[in-house]
């Protein structure tokens, strides 16, 4: 599925449609419609967004023009208000000579992707507990505390 189609899933799951219905209305299969959905453990993932402290495409972007036009490391820092450090780990990723803006963006994107599972994909037992607390009117705090007492 695409990403518009998969936000459009995890819309409509937010909003009680039963998975049956909206995979026909999306014309996608229910088992791929339902895979997706045990893959986050029924609930969906937050959307990614870039932490504040990371360095954005429009700063890559100066990075990449400051070195084509020959400035010093610190130089570039600077103009950015960034640690000389942040601007020498970026420029070491790509090569002095080969660094590109959009490369390194999409580079760091990939890698800033969550590296394994949730708990609750892979611990179904858990997953219908939780479940079961919730349609109980338990807030996750109440959840979270409980399990922390019970389970390992």
């Amino acid at each position: 599925m695409s990403p518009a189609q998969v936000d459009e899933v995890w819309s409509r799951w937010r909003s009680g449609q039963a998975v049956r219905v909206l995979s026909r209305d999306m014309r996608v299969s229910p088992s791929t419609v339902r895979a997706l959905l045990l893959r986050a453990g029924g609930i969906g993932p937050v959307p990614r967004r870039r932490a504040s402290l990371r360095l954005s495409l429009v700063e890559r972007e100066e990075i990449s023009r400051g070195l084509a036009a020959g400035w010093s490391l610190r130089a570039i820092a600077r103009s950015l208000d960034r640690a000389p450090s942040t601007i020498s780990r970026e420029v070491d990723r790509g090569g002095r000579h080969r660094y590109r803006a959009a490369w390194a963006e999409k580079v760091a994107w990939d890698l800033a992707t969550r590296p394994k599972p949730t708990k609750l994909s892979l611990r179904p037992a858990l997953a219908q507990l939780v479940a079961a607390k919730l349609a109980l009117d338990w807030s996750p705090q109440q959840i979270a505390g409980w399990v922390e007492d019970r389970i390992p």
